[in-house]
């Protein structure tokens, strides 16, 4: 069929999901200097929308999302700064579910930042995606919608709350 390409490698592109560190990659973090701040980064894990296709898809790319959310809650103790540290998840679009990291910065861009409207009850419509977060025991969840339908999710202790 024309126009229709196949992906290739998308087994070693799966299996690396489960195992890469991206905060290696990106040599530029540095929590041990007193300097560094933070104005709202953000890490995306499906960069191609893989996860669009079907949940089975996303769930890898969830699944690395959260594993990076543990790996910088131990590299924010070395901060001597608040932070806010959270993950949005979007109803569809896995493209843009992402990790944050927000802290005072000289951009002067809003700290604590805040979401207007947010709610406690669920305003997805994905399913899987809501039996997903609900079995993240370990983080509070806050549900709005802007665009799309989306999560909020940090955890209590860890920085400044929403």
């Amino acid at each position: 069929m024309k126009g229709i390409r196949k992906h290739r490698g998308l087994k070693r592109y799966y299996r690396n999901l489960a195992t890469e560190n991206d905060l290696d990659k990106a040599t530029w973090l540095d929590f041990d200097n007193l300097e560094t701040w933070f104005d709202n980064w953000h890490l995306h894990f499906d960069w191609k929308g893989y996860g669009n296709d079907s949940f089975k898809r996303r769930k890898p790319h969830l699944d690395k999302l959260f594993r990076h959310f543990e790996l910088l809650v131990d590299k924010t103790k070395k901060l001597n700064i608040d932070f806010q540290l959270y993950a949005v998840l979007l109803d569809f679009d896995s493209s843009d579910d992402a990790l944050f990291l927000h802290t005072p910065n000289p951009n002067n861009s809003q700290f604590p930042f805040k979401f207007s409207d947010l709610q406690l009850t669920t305003t997805l419509t994905n399913y899987q995606l809501n039996e997903y977060i609900n079995n993240l025991d370990a983080y509070e969840k806050l549900y709005g919608k802007a665009d799309e339908a989306f999560c909020l999710l940090f955890k209590k202790n860890v920085g400044i709350s929403f």
